[in-house]
């Protein structure tokens, strides 16, 4: 583009509408979502228009996917078969996914597909499953560590084991080691395939090129961030500047942290236990991120229909506050709308914490 060479039609449309900010840094989407793009130029060629049609049957097609395999893991799971039209039938699904053309459901399959899969005990083929959703969207990485306790203390038939009195240690028997072992392979299995998927993109400038454009999550961008805010007008009272690049380095090491709790210090020993705490750990984040845009949602509304939460779909109908600063130009967010959004999901989601409390399904 700097060298004014146009390699499809319409490029100069297309960069300019992506903007300064998008168009100034190397691409971070990973291989499988590459791979719909290629799809799509081989069907539609040079067509802007027939490439939108090719991408959103793909997208709709990933759609009967989470519900076929979602219904499948809902009735193994005893929950109701409805429970997955909060996700199929969600106007914010619709319009953000298959309008707006966000890949979340081609990642969102996989991993549905999976979570079934694993729960079928077939661990081989959930783990590629895995590596495949994590080959279109980086997301489900935050995953990995919350699959320990289910392997460690499930039984052959995927039956959570009872603890005797309580005792939280891992008692190492023979039995134990081999779940051990079993645990391993998955890790292994799912970083293997994904390693694999993204060597034919492999060059020496690709780790750095794609690493610069992930850190800019963390170190420059700012949207519909809830608690950062927070920490963000605490930087200004001491220093007088904006610290996010300091605070964004932060929120990471806390995910983790909060991720390291969650895995070895919350009972996640059902797969309901284990999808739940999927589900904290990827929204422990999101409260604590830098930006947070509305198709971020998609992944917490479907693991949503697979617990007793449903805040995420509370989250999915006011995260339309956040559209507000598109009305300006230039772009410009009023944080009162902000306030209004989150003030509505803290609120139901620590009603829906209290009531599990009370109900002890916490």
């Amino acid at each position: 583009m700097q060298l004014n060479l146009q390699p499809i039609a319409e490029a100069s449309t297309l960069y300019d509408g992506m903007g300064k900010l998008n168009g100034s840094h190397y691409t971070n989407y990973p291989p499988l979502n590459q791979l719909c793009f290629f799809i799509a130029a081989l069907f539609a060629s040079k067509s802007i228009f027939g490439s939108i049609i090719v991408l959103r049957v793909l997208i709709i097609g990933a759609d009967i996917g989470i519900l076929y395999f979602g219904k499948k893991l809902l009735e193994r799971l005893n929950l109701p078969i409805r429970n997955i039209f909060w996700y199929l039938l969600n106007p914010f699904i619709i319009i953000e996914m298959t309008g707006n053309l966000h890949f979340e459901p081609v990642m969102l399959f996989f991993l549905v597909w999976a979570l079934y899969k694993l729960h079928q005990q077939q661990c081989v083929f959930a783990a590629i499953l895995i590596a495949c959703s994590v080959s279109v969207k980086l997301i489900p990485l935050l995953f990995l560590p919350l699959f320990f306790q289910w392997f460690i203390y499930k039984d052959n038939k995927g039956i959570a084991i009872k603890s005797y009195e309580g005792q939280k240690k891992l008692l190492l028997s023979k039995s134990s080691l081999l779940k051990l072992v079993k645990l391993s392979l998955f890790y292994i299995i799912i970083l293997t395939i994904t390693t694999l998927l993204f060597l034919p993109f492999y060059t020496p400038e690709l780790i750095g090129n794609y690493s610069s454009s992930v850190s800019l999550w963390f170190r420059d961008f700012e949207f519909n961030a809830s608690f950062y805010y927070i920490f963000r007008e605490i930087g200004y009272l001491f220093s007088g500047y904006n610290e996010i690049s300091f605070i964004g380095r932060t929120t990471p090491i806390l995910t983790v942290l909060f991720l390291l709790y969650l895995t070895f210090f919350r009972r996640n020993k059902t797969f309901i236990q284990l999808i739940t705490a999927m589900l904290f750990g990827l929204c422990f984040y999101y409260f604590t991120a830098t930006t947070v845009h509305p198709w971020y949602l998609a992944t917490p509304l479907i693991l949503c229909v697979f617990t007793n939460y449903k805040f995420p779909v509370i989250w999915s109908l006011v995260i339309i506050l956040a559209y507000q600063a598109y009305a300006n130009n230039p772009w410009e967010e009023n944080l009162w709308f902000v306030f209004i959004e989150y003030l509505i999901v803290f609120s139901f989601f620590i009603y829906e914490i209290l009531n599990q409390l009370k109900m002890k399904k916490f």
